[in-house]
């Protein structure tokens, strides 16, 4: 068997969604439109640190939209970007609670709870990975429903974290 790396990470490995994950990244939106709530995510990554052009990401994120909505259906959208100034990948994590947004999803619902992923352009099978594993995460209603009612980023973390621990022990 090859073993793929990348970096340091083995892609025969299975992802832990909490590597990219931290409670500073996790905003409770309170936005009018998507691009709003895009606006608001890529302000917390600039102040955690993850960006060092903002502006680069916002366009990069607003371009993939272009192409097809990131809106996956169940409440749900993945808005992603991958550039070469990257060196790690990251997820911040906003939640819209009270009127969704219109995200022109795949299902035509409103949009409450938005992952955006960023990072390096040259780990094509490791975001695939992540954003797999993610997808895999979200599928579970009771999840979706359970991180709406939350009310801060630490307990958002905790769920997600021990929500990703029981799936990668299954």
């Amino acid at each position: 068997m090859v073993l793929e790396v990348v970096g340091y990470i083995s892609m025969d490995a299975p992802i832990n969604i909490a590597d990219y994950l931290n409670e500073n990244l996790i905003v409770f939106l309170n936005a009018s439109n998507r691009d709003e709530a895009i606006y608001q995510l890529i302000k917390a990554l600039k102040r955690g640190g993850k960006l060092l052009n903002e502006r680069l990401f916002y366009n990069a994120i607003l371009d993939r939209e272009k192409l097809v909505s990131t809106g996956i259906g169940m409440g749900v959208a993945i808005p992603h970007a991958k550039l070469k100034n990257f060196d790690e990948f990251f997820i911040a994590i906003g939640i819209q609670k009270d009127m969704g947004l219109d995200w022109k999803s795949l299902d035509n619902a409103p949009v409450h709870l938005v992952f955006m992923i960023g990072g390096p352009d040259n780990r094509q099978t490791q975001y695939l990975k992540i954003l797999s594993r993610l997808t895999l995460l979200i599928k579970d209603r009771n999840l979706r429903q359970s991180l709406l009612k939350m009310k801060d980023g630490r307990e958002v973390l905790e769920v997600l974290v021990k929500k990703d621990q029981s799936c990668l022990n299954s």
